[in-house]
């Protein structure tokens, strides 16, 4: 009797486990499953299609940013602090080259104006008695000695003199007015190239130190992309070639460029090479120094089978289609999950299974109000 008691138990135990196994089945399949009203399909304007043959291009992978060539990106600085005097710009005004950008105030350039003063009397005075010893010397009628130390004292002051000179100039100081007496607390700094403001760091009033940085200038005229791409890669890549690329962070228009110079060296720590490339006036316009950038570098082309962008859903990280299995009451859609190729602006390429081919008719329009 106990025996039977065990074995009745134990079909009981398999009887109920078996009946939540196939009801945690039905449970997954339904996930994967979605049932669309005819009415719901109608209001929606949903549309259904086969994966379509057409052109795909094959790119290689790559990212960096929009920049400009060193030559066109100035730092202003001074080699000499001062407190702002004035200045009018602002980041985003526009600048010549040679325009004046800012006023700084300072008593050490009085005292630099004074010593270059004081060196250029001296150095008047030297050169007449290098001369006279010189001529001297010449006649046998004064000594090697003072000759030499005429002519050492002369040098000397001439070196220290045309030192001070090029300070004078650096600051935008006249040296001819300086030896006439005209003396000035002020200096103005001014642009060494033509571009825009990006950066401005300077406030009436604020002390500017050799150190610090007062504005930053770019040409956005000269504008391109800064790329890197990885070494496996760089074999493919060729001047003149196509570039697709977006700024992710700020829109999602498709731009165009093209491979403007492939660099000729590795980078030590990741292993990629640098790819510059050409803008158009259009799209110069259109974008910022600085701006992240993620690239397609157009190496050939391939056929294949594609669908709309909006036909593919994404969860964790795998990709899927809606498939239908059904429709002669309601629609019903199977999310079948697919591997993708190559995209276009509008397609995207999916790899061809059993389940999903050319012949399969899939949603590709409303996924988004079904799969969310």
């Amino acid at each position: 009797m106990l025996k039977k008691n065990i074995i009745l138990a134990a079909l009981i135990i398999s009887f109920f486990s078996c009946k939540e196994t196939k009801t945690e089945e039905v449970a997954i399949a339904d996930e994967n499953t979605i049932t669309v009203t005819k009415e719901q399909f109608e209001a929606s304007k949903m549309t259904i299609g086969n994966p379509v043959e057409q052109s795909f291009d094959v790119t290689i992978k790559a990212s960096g940013k929009v920049d400009v060539p060193p030559q066109y990106r100035a730092k202003v600085t001074t080699f000499l602090g001062g407190y702002v005097k004035a200045t009018k710009l602002l980041v985003g005004d526009k600048v010549a080259k040679g325009q004046a950008l800012i006023t700084l105030e300072n008593t050490e350039y009085l005292d630099l104006q004074k010593d270059y003063l004081e060196l250029a009397e001296q150095l008047t005075y030297l050169k007449s008695e290098f001369e006279r010893q010189k001529t001297l010397y010449q006649e046998k009628i004064a000594s090697q000695k003072n000759y030499l130390k005429a002519e050492s004292d002369y040098k000397s002051t001439r070196g220290m003199y045309q030192g001070l000179r090029e300070k004078l100039l650096l600051l935008n100081i006249n040296p001819a007015n300086v030896e006439r007496g005209k003396f000035t607390s002020q200096i103005t700094l001014t642009a060494p190239i033509s571009g825009d403001v990006t950066v401005m760091n300077a406030n009436v009033g604020m002390f500017m130190s050799p150190s610090d940085v007062i504005l930053e200038i770019v040409d956005t005229n000269y504008l391109h992309l800064n790329l890197s791409i990885f070494e496996k890669d760089i074999l493919s890549v060729k001047e003149g070639q196509k570039i697709n690329f977006s700024i992710p962070e700020a829109s999602k228009e498709l731009f165009v460029s093209q491979v403007q110079k492939v660099g000729k060296s590795i980078e030590s720590k990741d292993r990629t090479i640098a790819v510059f490339g050409a803008l158009s006036p259009q799209n110069k316009t259109k974008l910022l120094s600085g701006m992240f950038v993620e690239a397609g570098i157009v190496i050939n082309s391939k056929k294949g089978f594609g669908v709309p962008t909006e036909a593919i859903v994404t969860e964790d990280n795998k990709t899927f289609v809606l498939v239908l299995n059904n429709d002669t009451k309601d629609y019903i859609f199977k999310k079948v999950p697919v591997s993708l190729g190559e995209k276009s602006e509008n397609f995207i390429e999916i790899l061809p299974t059993a389940t999903v081919n050319q012949t399969t008719k899939i949603l590709t329009k409303g996924v988004f109000d079904v799969a969310n």
